[in-house]
Order: structure tokens, then sequence, then C-alpha cells
């Protein structure tokens, strides 16, 4: 469907859906999403997009999430920037993404849409959206009030949704690869471990912080807000679930602590008390800082072995 040679996403991550990274995956012959919110202004993204055209003639798409704000930004004119450049693949998450979608197929671009749990992904499937990535309660990021993992999650989904599904939450290996497509899924979308690559565009102190942590690692932060987030475990987000937890906490009392411009710090100057940053339960999965190639093909080749060597003896 998206005209690539393996079957692995790379998801669109605020701060890190950069250019470098993106086109780094597209070589190596996955799918990459520029995060299209990373760019300050629609007419950078374009630029942007540029910039990822002139490092690879491979395909890669742009993510545009959509989420509630008191001050939105100008999610159409980002819209019209992506479909004025020619991208031919995009990937959307949050909420009410109809009219995006609607715009965005009129003009021959085919939607991945990505969804914590399977009612949303059969809404999802009948605004007509192409695929759909299917978030685990492993995942890094919104992970939905569900907390259905995504042992459950996917084959569950699998079981209701007809148009092509990826797994998403907690895959770092050619192991959770050989995992999904046995539970119903058409591949895999992964974040955190390509977050610990050579060409992720943020700062070594990150990539450390997410090899030194296991799968303990995380918080889940904004739960009684009914908005829950998995997070890196840090002194930070520490206290944002200390501050949190007491009755009648509010969001203004951890505001200071979340915004976006300091998790946005932590990437660019590795200064880890400075905000939060963003990792999943895979952390546990992850060892080491590869290349970009260097890990697809390590995944793509386990999960190879696996299916034509250990479980093909096994089935006898």
């Amino acid at each position: 469907m998206f005209g690539v040679e393996h079957p692995i996403a790379q998801g669109g991550m605020m701060w890190v859906g950069r250019a470098e990274l993106v086109a780094a995956v597209a070589n190596a012959g996955a799918l990459g999403f520029l995060t299209a919110l990373t760019q300050p202004t629609p007419a950078a993204l374009s630029e942007e997009i540029e910039r990822c055209r002139g490092m690879t003639d491979k395909p890669f798409g742009v993510n545009l999430t959509i989420l509630p704000s008191i001050n939105p930004p100008p999610y159409a004119e980002y819209r019209r920037a992506i479909i004025e450049s020619g991208i031919k693949i995009v990937e959307t998450a949050g909420s009410k993404p109809q009219a995006h979608v609607d715009d965005f197929k009129a003009h021959g671009i085919r939607v991945m849409h990505k969804c914590t749990s399977v009612r949303h992904a059969l809404a999802a499937e009948r605004i007509g959206v192409d695929a759909i990535s299917i978030d685990g309660f492993e995942c890094a990021g919104h992970p939905g009030e569900d907390d259905v993992p995504g042992l459950v999650l996917i084959p569950a989904a699998a079981d209701k949704v007809k148009i092509p599904m990826i797994a998403s939450g907690g895959f770092g290996d050619g192991r959770g690869l050989a995992a999904a497509l046995a539970l119903g899924a058409e591949g895999i979308n992964m974040g955190t471990r390509f977050c610990a690559t050579r060409e992720a565009p943020i700062h070594e102190n990150v990539k450390q912080a997410i090899v030194a942590n296991d799968e303990r690692g995380t918080n889940l932060i904004f739960r009684a807000l009914h908005n829950t987030a998995r997070v890196g475990k840090s002194a930070v987000s520490d206290e944002v679930v200390r501050l949190l937890s007491v009755p009648d906490a509010k969001f203004e009392d951890v505001a200071h602590l979340v915004r976006g411009v300091k998790a946005r710090e932590v990437l660019e100057t590795g200064n880890m008390t400075a905000g939060l940053f963003w990792a999943g339960q895979v952390q546990g999965l992850i060892h080491d800082i590869p290349t970009v190639a260097a890990l697809i093909g390590r995944i793509v080749a386990q999960a190879e072995e696996i299916i034509r060597g250990r479980l093909a003896t096994m089935a006898g």
C-alpha cells in the first residue's frame, strides 16, 4: 500500500520526526513520518518536506496530530502545506479527523489513523481511512483510558477491522515484529526504539536515559485528568505524579513542568531536569544506539529467523 520494503513504520513524534531521522528510515526500506507540528509554521513544514526529499528518493509521509487546545495551531494550513508539497502518505492522530481525512483523500493521499481502542479503529475505518495504527497500553504518549495492552488489543482489533492495520506500543525487535504478524497486524510502528538511534535528532543524554531505563522506567501522568500519558521515568515525571496524586489536583499545578517547550529543551540540550521526555515500556528491550539501517536490518533478520526457523520447526 505504501510502497516500502519492510513492514516497519516510524511514527510521528513531536520534536523528533525531522528530516534526518525520516530520511534514514526511508533509505533503510521502512516508512518514516515527519511530524507536522514540530515545524513552527506551515511554510516551515513545506521546507522540511523538501529537505527530506533532498536526503531520500524513497516514500515517506507526514504526521498530523489533531488535539483539543485553547489556542489550536492552524491545522487547515498545515494540511494544505502537506497537500501542496505532493506528499502521498499521511498519519493522522487525535480527535475529529474527518475534515482532514476527506481533504487528503480528495487529493489522492493515503491516510493511516492512530487509535488506542477497537471502537476508535472502527470509527476511523467508517470515515474512510486506508489503514489503522493500533496503540497498545505499553506505548509512549497517550495510550487512551482503557489500559488494554497489545497482546489483547491487536488481535481484538484484527477480529473486527477490515482494512490493513499495524501494531504500535512495545515494539523494538524482531520478536515483536513476528508476534505482531501472528496477532493479525500487517507490521509494526515504533517510536521510542527509533529515538535510540544515531540519526535521531535528539541529545545523547536522552538516548542514554532510554538505554539505561528498563521496562519499569516510565510514569503514567494525567490519570486523574482522564488524559493519560506515558513518559520516561525521571525526577521531573516523578514530581508530576506526586503533585497530581493529591485530592483536587489540577493541571495548573504541573503546567510549569509539562509544557511542550520544556520537553523540547530536554531533547535539544540534554538537560534532563528541564522537563519531560516521552518513552514507552519498550525501554526494557533497548540496549544500544545503532544506526537506523542496522536496527531495521536486525529486526527484519530476527523476525525472519523466528518465522522460518523456530516457528516452522515447532509447526512440524
